[in-house]
């Protein structure tokens, strides 16, 4: 059985709550849908605890759940993440156990290297990060069959993302 991720840009947290309430109705599991994006709300406190005791690349549990609103704070997994170069960083779901094993390795690359490792082509890894940079949110969705690759697909577009692509782990090739 091949494992597929759709990724996707949202441009702003209402739109993404909106994409997340859409795929959870369509019957996705809130353990297999990941958002990605820059914590901008506790910038400033969270650069100042990296300084003094958090290690580089380091996962905080800070109470993230209070950053997350609506459905964004009901998936799994929650964390704040310090990625060397990019900054802060809220991630849940599945990519957050990427992230972290990169944060916490300090590999270089930061999100692009993670990314890569989980199947995205480096072309298209480049422009999540640079997207994420930019103050957008990265959404991925776990499919186990095309089915469910096409739902997620049609509802990724009919909310408006940007940059839908498809991904196999051990395949690394962009669907359009």
């Amino acid at each position: 059985m091949s494992h597929k991720s759709v990724y996707a840009v949202a441009v702003s947290e209402g739109q993404a709550n909106q994409i997340v309430d859409s795929l959870t109705r369509a019957g996705f599991s809130s353990n297999d849908i990941s958002v990605l994006f820059p914590d901008k709300g506790t910038t400033h406190e969270f650069s100042h605890e990296k300084n003094t005791k958090a290690p580089e690349g380091a996962v905080t549990g800070a109470a993230t759940g209070s950053v997350l609103g609506g459905t964004l704070g009901l998936l799994a997994g929650i964390g704040a993440l310090a990625i060397p170069g990019v900054g802060p960083l809220i991630a849940a779901g599945p990519l957050l156990a990427a992230l972290s094993g990169a944060a916490a390795g300090g590999a270089v690359g930061g999100i692009t290297g993670a990314l890569i490792g989980m199947g995205i082509p480096e072309l298209e890894a480049k422009r999540y990060e640079n997207r994420i940079a930019e103050g957008n949110i990265l959404i991925s969705v776990h499919a186990v069959d095309g089915d469910q690759v096409d739902r997620a697909k049609e509802i990724l577009k009919n909310a408006g993302a940007e940059d839908i692509s498809v991904t196999s782990l051990g395949e690394v090739k962009a669907h359009h």
